[in-house]
């Protein structure tokens, strides 16, 4: 019996005696589990081959084959034509000699992240990790270490929850543009990396919603995905947004109801993240990639974004966040029952890029201050109050005006209410409206209010609203933290 029939059996098998049956109905009965709940956020890592041209963004293996984009004439000028070079020639410049994945839980840690969730297998159809199902993998070619388990072992020791994401099923599609001039996408002896476009190309150089999965890629998509499962007990996967083609319907329930009998055979809390409607919102997690909601969402939710506007993995010329910016998102995705899921992408040679490690330690040193407003917190009557518009959605998070220090987030934690001003005012006044004397949202009685990381601050309250007095004078970009103790 070979690898994939062997998984296939088990799959089966488990599904038919486990909890969860591979029907909705019986996935609608699954409970998010608290480390998820109460850690809110999380690091995700998109390294790969695709960052050793460092051009433009990852999707460089699917753009270097467009022919009229600016990565086809990077990289027809920088490396020749595509027969001669292709993205396969990449993999032998992907060393990774530098990389420590005890280095990276201890920064993540240090982040104050709670659960990590590297790329196993981006759309490029390199495997970050040991497999007997794909020579194209990290074990045996590029590194020639298993990534991904190097990573799991490394979180896990520093008590963080370990997760993964799998990009697999957008590689149905992703080399396509390679079919239609001389590439070494055309070759044979390249299928097993560049895919089943081998055959035919689907649709138009630009397009990636073309094409539906054979059943037999469906089946290798879902063989695959449970093996990660079996090797690296990940607590979270992630699927990013091709898992919607009708064509993974039923897969998709076998897969769910696999990594939730696994996850009570292991008895570990497991969480499932989908996008758009590929799941119903009970059976799985709802992601929303870079972009947030304007209101509270009932049940449990997360932002997956980057540390960069424009890339994911490592390119040479990133257009970085603040720290400020990605640290006010944070909260306001939690006071709105979320977590953020934030990314980062290292260097071919395993190295984090500084300017992220500096922006991962000031993410850190403001949770170290302001953590409890953030973990273990719950959603309070309202999320907040301010001018600034966050529109709900996909693709949001760089379209909205900065926020401002009349932008207030709440979360609480039993009796105790936390207000969290998006920035802080330059006279180190504070005013919340929604918490004005008599208002229906004012607590009964406040017996104290402290700054996080300070101590007892100042305040009144009148009919117009409740006023905080800070200790310093002195505007800032960072949100601050006030508890409020009935």
């Amino acid at each position: 019996m070979d690898k994939a029939a062997e998984i296939r059996n088990t799959i089966d098998q488990l599904n038919s005696q486990g909890p969860f049956e591979p029907t909705m109905r019986s996935l609608e009965k699954y409970q998010c589990p608290d480390w998820y709940t109460d850690g809110k956020f999380g690091i995700f890592i998109h390294w790969g081959v695709y960052c050793v041209p460092a051009f433009c963004n990852e999707w460089y293996p699917r753009e270097m084959y467009c022919e009229g984009t600016n990565c086809y004439e990077h990289h027809l000028k920088t490396y020749g034509p595509h027969k001669d070079f292709g993205y396969k020639d990449f993999i032998p410049m992907f060393t990774a000699e530098k990389f420590d994945a005890a280095d990276w839980a201890a920064l993540f840690k240090q982040a104050g992240a709670k659960f990590v969730v590297p790329v196993a297998e981006h759309h490029d159809g390199f495997a970050m990790y040991e497999t007997e199902l794909n020579r194209w993998n990290s074990k045996e070619m590029g590194p020639k270490r298993d990534i991904t388990g190097e990573i799991a072992e490394a979180v896990k020791a520093e008590g963080m929850v370990f997760g993964l994401s799998s990009h697999r099923a957008e590689h149905h599609w992703f080399f396509d543009g390679g079919m239609r001039f001389d590439s070494d996408v055309k070759y044979p002896e390249y299928a097993d990396l560049y895919g089943p476009v081998c055959g035919e190309p689907h649709g138009d150089s630009h397009s990636f919603h073309t094409g539906k999965p054979t059943p037999e890629f469906v089946e290798d998509w879902l063989v695959r995905t449970c093996e990660l499962v079996d090797k690296y007990q990940p607590q979270l996967v992630w699927f990013d947004w091709w898992i919607n083609n009708i064509a993974y319907k039923t897969a998709l329930k076998e897969f769910a109801a696999y990594l939730y009998n696994r996850g009570a055979e292991w008895d570990k809390g497991v969480a499932l993240n989908y996008k758009y409607q590929a799941y119903t919102p009970t059976s799985a997690v709802f992601d929303i990639e870079r972009g947030q909601l304007d209101d509270i969402y009932p049940l449990f939710w997360q932002n997956d974004t980057s540390v960069s506007k424009n890339s994911w993995g490592y390119i040479d010329k990133h257009d970085y966040k603040a720290s400020s910016a990605i640290i006010a998102d944070l909260v306001d995705v939690v006071s709105k029952n979320g977590a953020l899921l934030l990314n980062i992408g290292p260097k071919a040679d395993g190295t984090i890029p500084e300017q992220e490690r500096k922006m991962l330690l000031e993410i850190g040193q403001w949770l170290k201050v302001n953590g409890e407003a953030i973990y273990n917190t719950r959603p309070w009557l309202v999320y907040g109050e301010g001018p600034t518009k966050v529109a709900s959605g996909s693709f949001s998070d760089t379209k909205r005006a900065n926020f401002t220090s009349g932008d207030i987030r709440f979360t609480r934690n039993e009796d105790v209410l936390y207000a969290m001003p998006l920035a802080t005012p330059a006279d180190g006044v504070i005013k919340i409206y929604l918490l004005a004397e008599k208002s229906n949202y004012a607590p009964d009685s406040i017996s104290k209010i402290e700054l996080l990381g300070y101590g007892e601050v100042e305040w009144f309250q009148d009919k117009d609203a409740l006023t905080v007095i800070l200790p310093e004078k002195k505007a800032s970009a960072v949100p601050c933290a006030l508890k409020i103790t009935q």
